[in-house]
């Protein structure tokens, strides 16, 4: 949503923030890094988040099988009885001492090499980096390294055509994420259990509290110079205390089978009101940062 406000402004005839085409350049950057960091920050912190409390519904659930769980652990202590699986049990250690002398004996540098793929093949780091957060690297280092910038990027460059089917993408991906907004929101439409007052304290503190907080927060940030003077770089800034939220949580949520309804009922609301919200508190952003 972020992106698709910033285009819509920039590209607005005699917009609040000069040229079109240079107004849209840089919003793109701007976006692209605050979806990277924010990308970042959803699936490690937000993501645990999520899984510890999804871990702990399910420990409660846990007494229901207690009983199945003590039968087969009698008959393991039944069947660890038998002489001859206590010979198998021997055959077994004394396969897994040589395998570890074996692996004693592998150089450093293979050793390193394994244990970095198998740091990077573990499903938390996998989850962490995002397709998002991977294209946002991509293109920063082609952004970065010049001659990876003058061969892809350019009306010019040998591989102009790469670009532009980046480019195609990147503007099919707005209408997508909007359908999914719209099917995730499709169990908020039948109602929930969540109260009413729950809804009204996200809302307000989602569409009131935050947007002050951020407006106190880049007015201070910008009297002790820790904030550029870009006023599109402090206007995206500011709209991103004004944001509905990102549409990860309900993936989350229907990834761990946790709280899905009640995840939808709070995306429809805020959502609904974004429109209200983010017309009243965008012009007011534009009006401080000019």
């Amino acid at each position: 949503m972020l992106l698709i406000i910033v285009l819509a402004v920039c590209k607005e005839k005699g917009g609040p923030f000069g040229v079109p085409d240079v107004c849209t350049g840089n919003g793109m950057a701007y976006v692209s890094l605050s979806m990277a960091i924010g990308s970042l920050y959803i699936w490690s912190y937000v993501y645990n988040i999520v899984r510890i409390y999804s871990s702990k519904d399910s420990d409660e659930a846990k007494p229901d099988v207690l009983p199945e769980a003590a039968e087969s652990a009698g008959e393991r202590n039944e069947s660890s009885e038998d002489p001859s699986l206590g010979e198998s049990h021997m055959q077994h250690l004394e396969l897994n001492f040589s395998g570890s002398e074996e692996k004693a004996k592998v150089p450093f540098p293979e050793n390193i090499k394994r244990s970095f793929l198998k740091f990077i093949k573990k499903p938390s780091l996998r989850r962490l980096f995002a397709p998002s957060i991977i294209g946002a690297i991509v293109g920063l280092m082609i952004g970065i390294v010049p001659p990876f910038r003058k061969v892809l990027t350019g009306d010019s460059a040998p591989l102009h055509a790469i670009e532009d089917s980046a480019d195609m993408v990147g503007k099919a991906a707005i209408p997508i994420m909007t359908l999914i907004v719209g099917a995730n929101l499709l169990r908020g439409l039948k109602g929930s259990q969540v109260p009413l007052s729950v809804i009204i304290g996200i809302v307000a503190i989602r569409y009131i509290i935050l947007p002050i907080m951020g407006v106190v927060i880049i007015k201070y940030a910008i009297r002790f110079g820790l904030v550029h003077s870009d006023p599109l770089y402090q206007y995206v800034l500011l709209l991103q205390f004004a944001l509905p939220p990102a549409i990860s949580v309900g993936t989350m949520s229907q990834l761990f089978g946790v709280g899905q309804t009640e995840c939808s009922v709070i995306m429809l609301w805020t959502n609904a009101l974004a429109t209200v919200s983010l017309t009243v508190w965008s012009t007011f952003f534009i009006w401080f940062v000019r």
